[in-house]
């Protein structure tokens, strides 16, 4: 099944979070936060502008993103965990 979205939305598959703290005590799943951190799948056309234009999306497939604990929308795909969620709520790319 693909999922293209409409608009301004994204699809975002989770990354899961390393489960050691930085002293190396293992995090059991009931303590652990939600992720924060994923990569696009899939983005939209863009929303219109009052012009009628359409805007150019700032994220692409493939680009690795943070987004806020409680944004966007879960889907599961094929068994997988995904986040369709606005362009807007994504809060920073990640560059490695």
């Amino acid at each position: 099944m693909t999922l293209k979205p409409l608009q301004d939305r994204v699809v975002i598959k989770k990354v899961e979070e390393e489960q050691k703290s930085a002293g190396g005590i293992i995090i059991p799943d009931t303590a652990k936060e939600r992720p924060t951190k994923g990569d696009v799948v899939a983005v939209g056309p863009g929303k219109l502008d009052k012009q009628g234009q359409r805007m150019e999306m700032s994220v692409q497939p493939g680009d690795r993103v943070m987004y806020g604990k409680f944004a966007g929308t879960e889907v599961s795909i094929e068994g997988e965990d995904h986040l369709v969620m606005r362009e807007e709520d994504i809060i920073a790319k990640v560059e490695s």
